[in-house]
């Protein structure tokens, strides 16, 4: 842990992250004085600005759940499976990228890309078929329809597939993404009910984006379809996977997969800490009991961490979820340049810079989209060395092959 600030809060931060910024602290000044949050706030060394809540930020609440405390990607999270390949066999950067390209033709990727053919999952109709009362808000024919296709597609952003060497020599196959739309139309369903909720009772909440519902009452729903994006985003990166492999198979050939690691970084889970039980929110943060595995990505150039947790309970047993932003997007594009950006993705095969589009209409203009590129990012390796009191790093993993979303 790198300090701990107790001044004119109501409980206190703990935090693994050195500098926190400016946007970053006073949202977590929020969190701690916020009359649902219990014990402390833990920021993990990844932490940044994000909705409401910093992204790798901690909190537990005993009788509410805070829809913004996991945010709008439910269940967003990490996949990692491990081969028996030796990567120096791989036939150089061409056959790399002809796996790359295969994937591609298997995956949908970019943002509002879905599948033509609507995926089949049982879930679907397990949801349906447990639900009790009419159907809730954010499930339509349409939106439906629409989760049907996006299931087995990696989405925008940050999510990624990356083909990876360990420190051992050996090929490892990674990836990101999670709940797609389904995840987006929950949190923001039940945030509104949340902020409706707040402003019927006068809840004296710091922050309106840190609306909360009680646990045990209109809370309940959250929790339920909470855990049914959860269990579509592990789907999701399931059939992604089966693809990867597929690909892996067809154009390396024989070839024989090992341990499979499938986590999420965005949820929230009854757990027991501090002698209570608690809903803990990990928002951007991973679960990193004793023993447990985990996956600490690094960005598109840099490495990427197979990690074991300590159980460390002044981070709710948490650790971050990745090497974690310094430059926002808009940020990126304006003040990087393809030159240094090029230079930090030397010797990878990946798709170079596109157009950036921007979040709002008109935004992007001619700049070239360098948000994703390393140099927008925290360096993975110190972020690790900041937390080696809740993790012990097992696999270090360098990226050979990156299709971005």
């Amino acid at each position: 842990m790198k300090w701990v600030y107790n001044e004119d809060v109501l409980k206190p931060i703990k935090s693994w992250c050195g500098e926190v910024d400016e946007g970053a602290m006073d949202q977590a000044k929020n969190l701690a004085n916020h009359p649902e949050v219990f014990h402390h706030v833990a920021l993990m060394p990844d932490c940044h600005v994000g909705y409401g809540m910093p992204i790798g930020g901690v909190i537990a609440s005993e009788k509410a759940v805070i829809p913004n405390a996991v945010g709008v990607d439910i269940g967003c999270g990490m996949g990692a499976i491990e081969t028996d390949f030796p990567a120096s066999n791989l036939e150089g950067k061409k056959q790399i990228r002809t796996v790359m390209d295969y994937i591609k033709t298997q995956v949908p990727v970019g943002e509002g890309h879905a599948r033509k053919n609507p995926a089949q999952w049982d879930g679907f109709e397990e949801y349906l078929d447990n639900l009790s009362g009419p159907l809730p808000g954010w499930y339509t024919e349409k939106g439906h329809n629409l989760d049907r296709r996006n299931l087995g597609t990696l989405g925008g952003g940050n999510h990624f597939i990356e083909l990876q060497a360990s420190d051992t020599g050996m090929l490892w196959l990674m990836l990101h993404s999670g709940s797609r739309n389904l995840g987006h139309r929950v949190a923001s369903h039940y945030h509104s009910m949340a902020m409706n909720l707040n402003e019927k009772w006068k809840s004296n909440i710091p922050d309106k984006n840190l609306a909360f519902l009680p646990s045990e009452d209109e809370g309940s729903d959250y929790i339920r379809d909470m855990n049914f994006a959860l269990a579509y985003a592990a789907e999701n990166r399931r059939i992604m996977m089966e693809a990867f492999k597929e690909a892996v198979t067809e154009i390396i050939g024989s070839i024989n997969f090992l341990q499979e690691i499938n986590i999420h970084h965005n949820y929230a889970g009854r757990e027991n800490h501090f002698g209570k039980n608690v809903w803990v929110h990990r928002k951007g943060a991973t679960a990193a009991g004793e023993k447990q595995k985990g996956i600490i990505p690094g960005s598109m150039g840099t490495a990427s961490y197979i990690v074991e947790g300590l159980g460390n309970p002044e981070s709710f047993k948490s650790c971050s979820h990745g090497a974690g932003r310094i430059l926002g997007r808009a940020d990126a594009c304006r003040t990087l340049t393809v030159d240094e950006c090029n230079r930090a993705m030397d010797g990878i095969v990946f798709d170079r810079w596109h157009r950036y589009k921007g979040r709002r209409k008109g935004q992007g203009g001619k700049m070239l989209d360098l948000s994703e590129a390393p140099l927008a990012y925290k360096d993975i390796d110190e972020v690790i060395e900041s937390e080696l009191d809740l993790i012990k790093p097992l696999v270090k993993l360098r990226p050979l092959g990156v299709v971005k979303g």
